[in-house]
């Protein structure tokens, strides 16, 4: 075979394998309005495969739910291109998902409101895309950001995410432990954020609220005011106060907050609660579907968008939805929830290609302690580098991926579904998911 021919031969976009790896994934006892995370979450990983040779990553929620749909929708992939991506998307809803997955309810893990079966075939759909664009940028020698247009900027800026948490997980419970202790009061919280801010340099700091009674998490926002004036700081209790509530905590930090997140559940209530107050509204719930943005926008109940690249079905969907909130004058930034470094590498590439990205972005990554990488992405001065090689730039570790593949096998299914109730009865037997709105 000539040269050109090897060339030639080792740029065939031909998709001839998907690879599909479930994981669980070391988690820190965090709290939520609705419990506390599995000391281990389940994750997806996805490698697509090119006649040429070339694996493309991407990454997704690994619960069996999701799990059920990745099979059937990567079989869509198998003989067609990589950049081929607007057929599997238009075949994708061929794609039956089984209505008993489908509750109409509040999806427990990700607490990103009501769950639907095109919501469930994004989130496969989304880690698809992206090791699409990986296998093609690879194929192609460019960085996945210049797939989508090119970046507007070198580095993407994160925040740093606080959780109350336990210090360890239960006494009985299998688990990774860390150095992070405890942070259920005020002080805990600013010691939390203390060392988020030694160790990565973040400017930023997100509370996930929710957790205790108003007064205890208006009082630990303060507190983080009093120790890091003038940096931007946002609450998000994911849905867990009245219009009531979510008016006097408004009220109440009005001064401080950059924005306040869900703190209502439902597009119409969170419309009642902007419309009493100056403190701008984010949303990862009332919107997580183009279908549900027309509501939200005309109705002004959210002046800034939290994209997900695991939601909307990927990274191409993400810069619509961005283009979208630019020309309706919503603002926008980045949803997170627990994930490994291909999800980063990948919400860091689509963010440096937004225009309009004037906030910092959330990210998990600094609580995970695992991941399936060769080598972590670092965050510096809270930011984290757009990687310029080939693809997403990032490489993956087939060994540490056989490891965490190992637990998720040697599970007896206690962990392959994330359910935040579920962990707090362990320590809390009379632990029932919480009625919204809590407070």
């Amino acid at each position: 075979m000539t040269a050109s021919a090897s060339a030639s031969a080792s740029r065939d976009l031909t998709v001839t394998e998907v690879r599909l790896t479930p994981v669980l994934v070391a988690d820190p006892p965090l709290l939520n309005t609705q419990g506390v995370h599995q000391p281990y979450t389940p994750r997806l990983i996805v490698e697509v495969v090119t006649a040429g040779g070339i694996t493309g990553l991407g990454e997704t929620y690994g619960d069996t739910k999701y799990l059920e749909l990745a099979r059937p929708l990567a079989d869509r992939l198998l003989g067609h291109r990589v950049d081929d991506l607007n057929r599997l998307f238009a075949e994708a809803d061929q794609v039956a998902v089984d209505a008993a997955r489908v509750s109409g309810q509040v999806d427990v893990g990700g607490l990103r409101g009501v769950q639907t079966a095109d919501k469930l075939r994004l989130s496969v759909l989304s880690a698809l895309e992206v090791a699409c664009l990986d296998a093609l940028g690879k194929s192609l020698g460019l960085p996945v950001h210049a797939l989508l247009g090119g970046k507007v900027r070198d580095a993407v800026e994160y925040s740093a995410y606080l959780f109350y948490r336990w210090a360890e997980h239960p006494e009985g419970v299998t688990a990774e432990k860390d150095d992070w202790g405890a942070a259920v009061d005020p002080a805990g919280v600013v010691e939390q954020a203390r060392r988020f801010t030694e160790r990565y340099g973040f400017t930023s700091f997100k509370l996930k609220g929710g957790v205790f009674p108003p007064e205890e998490e208006i009082a630990a926002v303060r507190a983080l005011a009093a120790a890091f004036p003038g940096h931007p700081l946002r609450l998000d209790p994911n849905g867990a106060w009245s219009v009531e509530t979510s008016l006097k905590v408004a009220k109440e930090l009005g001064d401080v907050l950059e924005y306040l997140e869900d703190p209502t559940l439902g597009t119409p209530a969170m419309a009642e609660v902007a419309a009493g107050t100056e403190v701008p509204l984010a949303t990862n719930m009332c919107v997580t579907t183009f279908a549900e943005i027309k509501e939200a926008f005309t109705r002004d109940a959210v002046q800034v968008v939290l994209s997900d690249h695991h939601y909307w079905g990927g990274l191409r969907n993400t810069r619509h939805l961005a283009a979208i909130c630019r020309t309706f004058g919503v603002g926008v930034s980045m949803h997170s929830n627990t994930h490994l470094g291909i999800s980063l590498a990948a919400m860091t590439h689509v963010a440096s290609t937004v225009p309009n990205l004037h906030h910092a972005c959330d990210s998990h990554y600094p609580w995970q302690s695992e991941d399936v990488l060769t080598e972590r992405l670092a965050f510096e001065g809270g930011t984290v580098r757009v990687p310029d090689a080939p693809g997403l730039g990032v490489e993956l570790d087939r060994d540490r991926l056989a490891f965490l593949h190992r637990r998720w096998l040697d599970d007896d299914g206690a962990l392959r579904d994330r359910d935040d109730a579920a962990a707090m009865r362990i320590a809390d037997p009379s632990w029932t998911q919480p009625a919204v709105p809590r407070w």
